[in-house]
Order: C-alpha cells, then sequence, then structure tokens
C-alpha cells in the first residue's frame, strides 16, 4: 500500500508513530512523511540542521520525506494550504493517511489536522487549480501528537515492540530538539516519557510496546489472522 503520515513539524510522525511507520515499511509499503513546515525556529535549531535531522530519522525508519513548506507557529487553515497538500495526495495517492488527531494544545497541530482532512476532499475534484489527476484517499486514521494533557481515546494499538528501539533512534537523531541546551536529567525525562506512554499502550494488548491510534469512520478486516490476542 501508499501510506502517508502528515506532521505539523518534523519529528511529530517519528514521536507519535514511530514504531508504526517502521512496522509497515519493513512489511514492503510505501511509506511518505509529509511535513507541513521545517518546524523553525526553535531555541537550538535551523532550518539546515532540522533538515538534517529529518532526512537522518527518515533513513532509519526506511522511508521518504517531502515538505509541503508552510510557516512554523502559523500555519493557518484555508484553500491555499489545503490545495498544496491536495496536490501532494494526488502525486503520492495513499491508501491511508494518518494525521495528528484534532485536539491538541499546539494551533499548529488542530490546523493541520483540518487542512490535512480537507485536502483529502478537495484532491477528489475535477475542474481545480489542483495540479494532477483527481483522487480520494480512502481512509484516514488519527496519531495522537505530543502535546497532549487527556488520555488518549485509542480505537486501537499496533504492537512496535519489535521497532521500538528503532523509533527511539530515529527521535535521537533530533538533537537539536531533545539534546542540545539540555542536561542530562531532562534528554532522560523525554525519552522516558514516550517509552511510558508506548509502554502503558502495549500493556492494554499484553505486549511491551505499542501505539494508539483513533478512526472516525469504520474500519473494514478481511479477517482476524494480525489480532493480538
Amino acid at each position: 500500500m501508499n501510506i502517508v503520515v502528515v506532521g505539523p513539524h518534523p519529528d511529530d510522525q517519528e514521536i507519535a508513530m514511530g514504531g508504526t511507520i517502521a512496522l509497515l515499511a519493513s512489511q514492503g509499503h510505501r511509506v511518505t512523511l509529509v511535513d507541513m513546515t521545517n518546524g523553525e525556529p526553535t531555541p537550538f535549531g535551523s532550518p539546515e540542521v532540522r533538515q538534517r535531522e529529518a532526512a537522518e530519522a527518515a533513513k532509519i525508519l526506511g522511508v521518504e520525506r517531502v515538505s509541503v513548506g508552510l510557516t512554523n507557529r502559523e500555519v493557518q487553515y484555508g484553500i491555499e494550504p489545503r490545495h498544496r497538500v491536495a496536490a501532494i495526495y494526488r502525486i503520492l495517492r495513499p491508501d491511508i493517511l494518518f494525521i495528528p488527531y484534532g485536539q491538541d494544545a499546539h494551533p499548529d497541530h488542530r490546523q493541520v489536522t483540518q487542512i490535512a482532512e480537507d485536502a483529502r476532499f478537495d484532491a477528489k475534484l475535477t475542474k481545480s487549480r489542483i495540479p494532477g489527476a483527481p483522487y480520494y484517499p480512502p481512509r484516514i486514521i488519527y496519531y495522537f501528537c505530543s502535546h497532549l494533557r487527556f488520555n488518549f481515546p485509542a480505537s486501537f494499538s499496533i504492537d512496535i515492540s519489535a521497532r521500538m528501539d528503532l523509533k527511539l533512534s530515529a527521535i535521537k537523531c533530533y538533537k537539536s530538539q531533545f539534546e542540545t541546551g539540555r542536561n542530562e536529567s531532562e534528554q532522560w525525562w523525554i525519552l522516558e516519557q514516550i517509552r511510558s506512554v508506548n509502554s502503558y499502550f502495549g500493556s492494554t494488548i499484553k505486549r511491551r510496546f505499542a501505539e494508539p491510534f483513533y478512526v472516525l469512520e469504520s474500519l473494514g478486516l478481511s479477517g482476524f489472522q494480525d489480532m493480538v490476542l
């Protein structure tokens, strides 16, 4: 399958679902990370540094990466951003879209959810200014970003026990975000938070680590061969 993971900033996809991304890539699916912004400015980063870190993380996970080019901290819902993303959908033609869950403390994240959802509709329109052949991504699945202070309403969780180390390796590529300017205790706490969340959701399915997801539309199953019991 073609799978697209839309992220507000480089590192959001890795933190939320890096294990699932690595798992899907290892299963032979074509996975593309779509970064809405370059994530800068941040206290210890730069566009060049962040681009290099993002490329290194994508290489570890075994996926491709493209950027929409919106402005970090200033993402605004509108026709122009929607059409930019719709054009990418028409090129990549994803079977599944992973996008951020709509409730989030970060304004960019909330805007990205709405843009990504409505771009799905725009991508199918005929007689539009959007380049490429019309296409409608058949499935949206929501992942949970890191700016949340509530219990995630997970519809299902994916076992990432065999990919947890790979996920953490990808996250560690973002030294400008999680290492530079931080003491050892702060660095440990960031990774421990991520590990703890994935450990908790792993416990809900009797596995070491898992990543939670949410769906609004019904998921169709052709069988139960991959069900975790």
